[in-house]
């Protein structure tokens, strides 16, 4: 049948009026989500969740002194630790059976035994989910971490927040889809390149915030005491844009002056939003001691305490609240830096209990907080929050105070997002040393396909195509752990 176009506007868009509506709604965000990723905002399933955040230890946290509770360990200690097998060392080798020295108990309604040091998390322990089969495939921080973070032990691969960013695209216009806070006193291994977008296109790279720097991010702002005013900052930010444009024709397929380009527009649209992310002033009293942070001023000291530690670890986790209700995708959130002494970080080779008290303490009043807040706010159901490590530490001593480098058995948590409460899926051995079906570890392979599957993403389906190879997050591994799906 024919028609005019007057009645085929109307038809397809409620005339013209009806499309600048469309428009319009479009602009104020009243539809999907802004700037969808690869998927076009088309899943694989209908999703559990939108948002992760991500609460990386760095120098591989004890699981046998947080979360895995051993009562061999108890029973045995001081005895020579002999499991039967020719154990490999990282820097060591098996000194003596070495219980916990923290207490434990047991919490909620589910039971589950935490140690003294992370006991502020026994407030939400029913919502976690906690796997203690994991297992890595390097004792060597630097491949571990890197492993954690891309699902692979070399460098060059993207990071789990750079391909849901790919994936699913932006939720907001004035912040960046993936944002990474460092621990304040530096980087765990491999610095920056654990938040890389490796061979996805740059644009998918973590935004690197630091709350308590003196410039939060570093170049967002021009400046002070020269002669850039907002006019030329303006005018500058146009000339470039033009300059790189005219760059860009010439070099189709290099996606970094893309980046470079978006990077600059979001930067001027973050001198507004990012600030007031940053600016505590107006949540309420409650909610800062809520998550420790204090008003003191900034002391990172050669040595840990527990104070400080829970208001740098809190403060992080905070903004990443922040950050999430407004729109951001993906946080990551870092607890230890380098390998300076004394330590500053989880690899307590020497003296486990100086490390891991105040780091242990600063983690659970943050994760606690952060869990109990987004719960409140009605975000905890759609928000998937994982906790891990590189790897995890021995039952055994390494001198008389530490542990060393266990690959063969560490512990993952999650919590919201369509995630089971007051699980445990996987079993360490009688001494947290092994898995206790070794033909069974759980990898991060696992952990990252179940995370994609509460976001409405097929593990297999997600790849880019590098180097004439389909590569995914996953590797060719992994399988979602429905255990400990709700």
């Amino acid at each position: 049948m024919l028609t005019d176009r007057r009645r085929f506007l109307w038809q397809s868009g409620g005339g013209l009026g009806g499309i600048a509506l469309a428009w319009m709604m479009g602009q104020d965000k009243l539809f999907a989500d802004e700037r969808p990723g690869i998927l076009g905002g088309v899943l694989h399933h209908p999703p559990k969740a939108k948002r992760v955040v991500q609460l990386y230890m760095a120098g591989a946290a004890s699981q046998c002194d947080t979360f895995d509770y051993k009562p061999a360990l108890v029973k045995q200690n001081g005895q020579q630790w002999d499991p039967g097998e020719e154990v490999k060392l990282f820097q060591s080798t098996p000194g003596h059976t070495m219980a916990s020295p923290f207490p434990w108990q047991q919490y909620g309604e589910c039971g589950k035994h935490l140690t003294e040091i992370v006991s502020p998390l026994g407030e939400v322990v029913d919502e976690m989910a906690f796997i203690h089969s994991m297992k890595s495939k390097s004792a060597v921080h630097g491949p571990a971490t890197f492993m954690q973070a891309t699902g692979f032990i070399l460098p060059g691969f993207p990071s789990m927040g750079a391909w849901v960013s790919y994936a699913l695209g932006s939720l907001n216009d004035n912040l960046p889809t993936y944002v990474t806070l460092p621990d304040p006193r530096g980087f765990a291994p491999n610095g920056p390149k654990n938040w890389s977008a490796g061979f996805l296109p740059a644009e998918h790279q973590a935004t690197m915030i630091r709350p308590l720097a003196k410039e939060p991010i570093a170049d967002l702002q021009p400046p002070t005491g020269t002669y850039i005013d907002p006019a030329s900052d303006a005018d500058g930010r146009a000339l470039l844009r033009r300059l790189n444009e005219r760059h860009a024709e010439t070099r189709q397929g290099d996606s970094r002056l893309d980046a470079r380009i978006q990077a600059y527009e979001m930067a001027a649209r973050m001198q507004l939003s990012a600030p007031d992310v940053l600016n505590l002033a107006d949540e309420t009293q409650h909610t800062l001691e809520m998550y420790g942070v204090t008003d003191r001023p900034v002391h990172i000291a050669d040595t840990m305490s527990r104070e400080e530690e829970a208001s740098y670890f809190g403060r992080n986790c905070l903004i990443a609240r922040r950050l999430l209700e407004r729109g951001v995708r993906f946080v990551q959130v870092w607890s230890g830096a380098d390998n300076a002494f004394p330590r500053r970080n989880w690899d307590s080779h020497e003296d486990l209990r100086r490390d891991h008290d105040a780091l242990g303490w600063g983690c659970a009043v943050g994760a606690s907080a952060l869990i109990k807040d987004l719960r409140q706010r009605g975000m905890l159901e759609d928000t998937i929050v994982l906790w891990t490590t590189e790897f995890g530490r021995m039952p055994c001593s390494q001198g008389s105070l530490g542990r060393d480098h266990n690959p063969f058995v560490f512990t993952n948590w999650l919590a919201g997002g369509g995630i089971q409460g007051g699980v445990t899926y996987g079993e360490s051995d009688e001494w947290s040393y092994q898995p206790a079906d070794r033909d069974n570890p759980t990898y991060c392979y696992d952990v990252h396909a179940t995370i994609l599957h509460l976001l409405g993403i097929n593990h297999e389906r997600l790849t880019y195509r590098h180097n004439g190879i389909d590569r995914r997050l996953t590797d060719v591994h992994g399988h979602v752990i429905r255990e400990i799906l709700a």
